[in-house]
């Protein structure tokens, strides 16, 4: 299967030109229009958005971690051996 020729071209506007009228023929041409400048503007805004989305967690990903989103070391864990943690006032000595 090929590119359509101008002889199909041809006898594609004079069916189009049959089927639908002189009159009837600008409209659903100015329709046509409409419709893949939309389906062009849709394509390029979605096409922007993904772009941009991508740029952000790229940037996301290459920026070093806020300092309260760090990860906190871990508590050392008491065993029961050592018992409970006593936590004695502060300026009182034993």
């Amino acid at each position: 299967m090929g590119s359509i020729g101008s002889a199909e071209i041809l006898v594609i506007l004079v069916l189009a030109l049959l089927l639908f009228g002189p009159r009837k023929l600008p409209e659903i041409g100015r329709n046509v229009a409409r419709a893949l400048r939309e389906c062009r503007r849709a394509g390029n805004d979605l096409r922007d958005t993904l772009e941009r989305e991508v740029d952000d967690i790229d940037r996301a990903e290459r920026r070093p971690p806020h300092r309260d989103m760090a990860p906190r070391p871990r508590r050392k864990e008491r065993s029961e051996a050592e018992g409970p943690a006593v936590r004695e006032p502060p300026g009182e000595d034993p």
